[in-house]
């Protein structure tokens, strides 16, 4: 990037050990940023947002302004004593007053002192965090007038890195590639489509897109935004301005992140087994125990680097909200990225996953079979953590497996892993605690090992409906039918009334294990908390039996109840062996504590219509925007297909507009 060009001296600044250099700037000292901003840019600069470079904050505050309608100017930029700039500020183009000119005709005054801006500073882990914001104007704004301002005429809305030649062989270069450049007043990219035949070309630090596939994006891009206002994709482009790195999501996956946001995992399964489909995809489980979309994405690789772009790019449209836990696969650049990115999340690996690669990585060791059952009944039936230390250092010890890489690491990760060591962690049913369960993938069924990229996005929306469906049918199912009751327990028909049909079955299956729980024995008192002793006789392994032992606490002052099973964490509702010990006690009611919101049937989502009837909650202004949203768009479809309709539409909407305007009803 060449040197900032500004119009002033530089100024010693004693306080921060550099010079500050005021002044405007030229845009075009711009245009070599690596992460392009598109669609609705869905939220304004705040304090604490951290970006890659200097460059990104400019690109990042040029786009949010073009979206609001005024212009973008360098105010300051502050550098050390060795022309490293550590400090910067961006203003709107109206900040400050113009110099008084020395010419006969002096020049008029446009600018309005406008106290809009923001400043940003290099922090120590070299990233560049905004540190102080003004979003107030002090004049008028209007998202129409934004391409107009120099900064946006510039840079535009989808930009690449201008390309010195200057040689024969760098001309060369160039043309081995086919680019396709989407150049449109509201949407635009750049792409690499494939390299041309016969040409060996480094794609290490690129998507690695075959033919079609460029178009692909765009037109799947370009449906999605029509269809869907508020969606929203970012892409990160390499050093030479092909494509690297792309994010997508829609205004419903951040609606579901608002819910259901408090567990996510982050399936990279297409990244790590080299799928064609480079994809990773951000997930939830909603009110029925359904998985839901929060986002995706494609990188060009498995380097740290690349994999928090993708996490900063994820988070940043979530508003900066880290979940409280995540689940990831077992990768060590993809648990340093996290890290990085969430360093106050409970970071997790999929049990799942660990458990799925016992073949790949255990399956030549002697007495295999003896060591997977070993191993799985370490992981899934220990109740205390030294239980399973004594059982993993008995395995080592009893198959001469001690020097083995891959089980070293588990043991070295087994906090992150190992059910035992989980049960303080909240994980909505997404963390499987028994054998016979697993976690399936979002798009599983959907996506193979070598489904094309352009089939994949081809379906993509399809996929998603399907999905969408199978919600919108829990939802009324759970509002019109109740599950089967039998005359067992009053919580039973207390949890009906709340729960959806999904998780109150699931809940169900706890009150039928209550009748495998027997000599319920109290083992200690502390004022009001009793400690007793349930014993369950149940099957931990395929036709074999065991009665076991179960701490169950219960705080009668508090109703409180506490398992050392922790399938309350675990799944989100109580297990048979606190179930136990209430009905023991004659509670009849489950403590409102242990009634989560998340699993109630009533819980209103501002991004889901209310599809159980022909209308939609008119009261809720998501609902009455996508609704007339949809509405219109059919209007334009229609229209384009003729010069009559296209003449009749638009008198018609017309028409409409000025009826709108003279309702006499109140905004909400």
């Amino acid at each position: 990037m060449d040197e900032v060009s500004l119009n002033s001296e530089p100024v010693y600044d004693d306080e921060a050990d550099g010079f500050e250099i005021e002044g405007d700037c030229a845009m075009t000292d711009y245009i070599g940023q690596t992460s392009v901003f598109h669609g609705e840019n869905p939220l304004p600069p705040a304090i604490g947002m951290e970006f890659e470079s200097y460059e990104d904050v400019y690109c990042f505050y040029n786009c949010y302004a073009k979206e609001q309608g005024f212009g973008v100017r360098v105010s300051n930029t502050w550098y050390r004593k060795s022309k490293e700039r550590y400090r910067g500020k961006l203003s709107c183009s109206n900040a400050g007053f113009k110099k008084k000119s020395e010419a006969n005709r002096p020049r008029p005054e446009t600018r309005t002192g406008c106290p809009a801006m923001i400043k940003f500073r290099l922090m120590d882990n070299k990233r560049w965090r905004i540190i102080e914001v003004e979003l107030e104007h002090n004049h008028l704004i209007s998202p129409a007038s934004g391409k107009f301002y120099k900064s946006h005429k510039t840079m535009g809305v989808g930009t690449k890195r201008p390309v010195q030649l200057n040689s024969p062989e760098e001309v060369q270069k160039i043309r081995l590639f086919r680019t396709v450049i989407i150049n449109s007043e509201d949407n635009g990219n750049l792409y690499i489509d494939e390299a041309e035949s016969g040409n060996q070309v480094d794609q290490s630090n690129q998507l690695k897109l075959k033919q079609g596939d460029a178009h692909a994006i765009n037109n799947s891009f370009c449906h999605l935004q029509l269809m869907n206002p508020n969606f929203f994709y970012v892409m990160d482009l390499n050093e030479k301005g092909y494509l690297r790195n792309v994010f997508w999501a829609d205004a419903r996956s951040k609606g579901a992140y608002g819910y259901f946001g408090d567990v996510v995992a982050i399936d990279t399964t297409c990244l790590m087994d080299n799928y064609d489909v480079p994809l990773v995809v951000f997930t939830g489980v909603n009110h029925h125990g359904q998985s839901v979309l929060l986002g995706c994405g494609l990188i060009a690789g498995k380097t740290v680097e690349l994999l928090t772009w993708l996490l900063r790019a994820w988070l940043t449209y979530m508003l900066g909200r880290p979940p409280q836990s995540i689940i990831i696969d077992q990768n060590e650049s993809l648990q340093t990225a996290v890290t990085d990115v969430f360093p106050r999340a409970s970071i997790l690996l999929s049990l799942t996953n660990i458990m799925k690669r016992v073949p790949e990585k255990l399956g030549g060791l002697h007495e295999y079979e003896a060591i997977k059952v070993t191993l799985t009944r370490a992981v899934y039936h220990s109740l205390r953590a030294d239980e399973f230390e004594a059982a993993w250092e008995d395995m080592m010890r009893h198959y001469g497996i001690r020097d083995h890489k891959w089980l070293q690491t588990l043991y070295e990760d087994r906090r992150q892993w190992v059910p035992v060591y989980l049960k303080e962690t909240f994980l909505a049913g997404m963390f499987p605690i028994y054998q016979s369960e697993g976690v399936a993938s979002f798009f599983e069924g959907y996506l193979y090992k070598h489904t094309p990229l352009k089939e994949f996005l081809d379906k993509y929306d399809q996929i998603l409906q399907k999905i969408y469906q199978e919600e919108i049918l829990a939802d009324f199912e759970s509002r019109t039918s109740s599950s089967v009751l039998k005359p067992r327990f009053y919580f039973e028909l207390q949890l009906s009334k709340l729960y959806t049909n999904n998780i109150f079955r699931k809940f169900q299956s706890e009150v039928e294990g209550m009748y495998s729980c027997f000599s319920t024995r109290q083992i200690s008192a502390d004022g009001p908390v009793i400690t007793y002793i349930v014993k369950e006789h149940a099957e931990v392994a395929e036709n074999r039996m065991e009665t076991r032992d179960y701490e169950v606490m219960h705080n009668i002052s508090e109703a409180e109840v506490l398992c050392v099973c922790g399938l309350f964490n675990f799944k989100g509702y109580l297990c048979r062996h606190a179930l136990h010990v209430l009905n023991q006690n004659a509670v009849e009611e489950i403590p409102p504590q242990y009634i989560l919101s998340r699993w109630r049937k009533d819980i209103r989502r501002n991004y889901v219509l209310d599809h159980g009837c022909n209308t939609i909650d008119i009261n809720n202004p998501v609902h009455r925007y996508d609704h007339l949203y949809k509405r219109v768009v059919q209007v334009v479809e229609e229209g384009r297909k003729s010069q009559d309709r296209y003449r009749f539409a638009l008198q018609s909407l017309e028409e409409i507009l000025n009826k709108v305007r003279l309702t006499d009803d109140h905004p909400m």
